[in-house]
């Protein structure tokens, strides 16, 4: 299995991605790892990792890298020997079987799009993302590839949503919530009432009602649906909000000796604590929905994150999750084709 790696993404590149393939490469010894960038710092990363270029662990050169701050398209289209553009052609030629980056998350949907394409069936992509609860994590779509959604999109998130958290993460017959700004079915905009009405008669996934805000953290549903503005404002506030908590119990538990103390005494459970919220342990954010395994990791990964990035890539190839996301909106093609709501509605 081939899993090409951008190793000039993201805040650490390529000194963190090269790293994280090198502990990759030695943890699963049957995958072949392809390192995309600037062959020669790609290569001293590689030597100070004390790893030598091999057939399992190789370099491919590319001389342009997309900023973080490029507009996607146009740099894209311009930059047809950076290493995301170079990744996508791999994958889309078969030269590799999964890419991930953690460069610019919207040059990656717009390579994504316009090399690899989208499955059959599809009309838009989503982002996935793994959120740690109180539970069990679950997995929140989509996180801005589509800001604005149709109800029938939202339907096929939810799809890909359960097809991801039953592959992926192993879970039978994963259940749905809608978020929403309220439980009952006549709550929310427009969209989200459509929504609500498409996803209660959708043989496909198991439909657990709408959520609100207050349920996200509770651990009691494995896929939430929501549109790309939404689901951004989402993660983003959680990121933030983490951050500041974080940033409080420091500052509390360092305040006087007594506490000092008392925060040593509370190291392990911290720890254990920190564990199971941290984000890289989830190996990055799926995009669900093009004809292939795509992964997104967040701009400041460490050598942790690509790691269990590679992991989570290699995965969704083993379970052929591209491909199951074709059949089953394939499925709900046929379902919706032959519902007399829509053949009223078209009619």
């Amino acid at each position: 299995m081939r899993i090409a790696v951008d190793a000039m993404g993201g805040d650490h590149a390529p000194g963190e991605i090269v790293r994280g393939a090198v502990e990759a490469s030695r943890q699963w010894p049957d995958l072949e790892i392809i390192l995309i960038g600037d062959s020669a710092a790609v290569r001293a990363e590689l030597a100070a990792n004390r790893e030598p270029e091999s057939e399992r662990l190789r370099v491919v050169h590319t001389t342009q890298t997309i900023e973080m701050g490029e507009p996607p398209v146009q740099a894209v289209r311009s930059k047809r020997d950076s290493s995301i553009v170079r990744g996508m052609e791999m994958l889309r030629h078969k030269e590799a079987d999964a890419f991930l980056s953690a460069g610019s998350t919207g040059a990656m949907v717009a390579a994504a799009l316009l090399f690899v394409g989208r499955v059959r069936y599809l009309k838009r992509p989503a982002i996935g993302t793994i959120l740690p609860t109180v539970g069990k994590p679950y997995l929140l779509l989509d996180m801005g590839a589509t800001v604005d959604c149709t109800p029938q999109e939202l339907e096929q998130f939810a799809v890909m949503g359960s097809i991801y958290s039953s592959a992926v993460l192993g879970r039978k017959e994963p259940s749905v919530g809608l978020l929403s700004i309220g439980t009952e079915a006549e709550k929310g905009n427009s969209v989200t009432k459509e929504t609500h009405e498409l996803l209660s008669r959708n043989p496909l996934v198991k439909f657990a009602g709408n959520v609100e805000g207050h349920d996200l953290f509770k651990g009691e549903m494995d896929v939430c649906v929501a549109d790309g503005f939404v689901g951004n404002v989402v993660l983003k506030t959680i990121e933030s909000e983490a951050r500041g908590i974080s940033s409080m119990l420091r500052r509390a538990f360092t305040r006087n000796p007594l506490r000092i103390l008392g925060a040593l005494l509370l190291k392990g459970a911290v720890r254990d604590l920190k564990k199971v919220m941290d984000p890289e342990l989830y190996g990055g954010a799926p995009l669900l929905g093009v004809n292939g395994t795509v992964i997104i990791t967040h701009g400041a990964s460490s050598h942790k994150a690509i790691y269990h990035a590679i992991r989570v890539s290699a995965e969704c190839v083993r379970q052929g999750v591209a491909a199951k996301i074709t059949d089953h909106l394939a499925r709900l093609d046929r379902v919706r084709a032959s519902s007399p709501a829509t053949a009223a509605a078209e009619s």
